[in-house]
């Protein structure tokens, strides 16, 4: 929508509107064929400011709802209030006689029907226009709850593959440590057959040295004696 379109279509109607009030308040002085020229005038301004309410009309289909709604509830009262004018006019124009009442009474129950018609047709436009946005707005949710539900699968998966990566490593770290207490206990055996290899070599040395000495002795020593 055109805001500034609308403004000026606005100010349009109120200036048609001050001439056509400006209008039926000089027909009441006037009589003949002055009154029925003004008359005529009348209904040309009468025809030209529901031309423009029906451009403002127009123009409110693109607006937002609650702003449409509120320019709708005025755009009513002033074709009400245009044709209270003409209906003014009509009632007081006495020199048209019978004929121009009746077409008159037609005219007005035409313009009424037709304000209705135009309110009812605004109304269901604004009703099509929620629906179409209820409409959207429902395929925006469907999408965004599609994609939820696939980001959720997916982290899903990723979360199962993670735990199978876990249960990988646990398993390794439990054979890691049942090796380690094997490595353990073979270095400590390994220690302990070291320092027996070591007890045993310092008694075999300690033996020898003993019987050396024992030699040594009875060869050297025993003979002096």
């Amino acid at each position: 929508m055109s805001s500034e379109e609308f403004e000026k279509m606005h100010e349009a109607f109120g200036s048609v509107l001050e001439e056509l009030k400006c209008q039926c308040d000089r027909v009441s002085n006037c009589s003949g064929e002055q009154k029925k020229r003004f008359i005529r005038e009348i209904d040309e301004k009468v025809d030209e400011a529901n031309e423009v309410l029906d451009g403002m009309e127009k123009e409110l289909r693109k607006a937002p709802l609650s702003f449409r709604s509120q320019m709708n509830t005025k755009i009513r009262s002033y074709r009400k209030d245009v044709s209270k004018l003409q209906q003014d006019v009509r009632s007081n124009d006495i020199g048209h006689g019978f004929r121009s009442d009746v077409k008159y009474t037609e005219y007005s129950a035409e313009n009424e029907q037709s304000n209705y018609l135009g309110a009812q047709r605004a109304l269901l436009l604004q009703g099509t226009d929620s629906l179409n946005r209820a409409t959207q707005s429902i395929d925006r949710s469907h999408r965004i709850a599609a994609e939820t539900d696939q980001i959720g699968s997916d982290i899903i998966e990723e979360l199962g593959g993670q735990r199978e990566q876990l249960e990988r490593s646990k398993d390794r770290l439990i054979n890691t440590g049942e090796n380690l207490s094997r490595s353990r206990k073979i270095l400590r055996s390994m220690s302990r057959r070291v320092m027996t290899n070591k007890l045993l070599l310092a008694v075999i040395i300690l033996l020898e040295v003993v019987i050396l000495a024992a030699v040594v002795y009875i060869k050297f020593f025993s003979k002096q004696h």
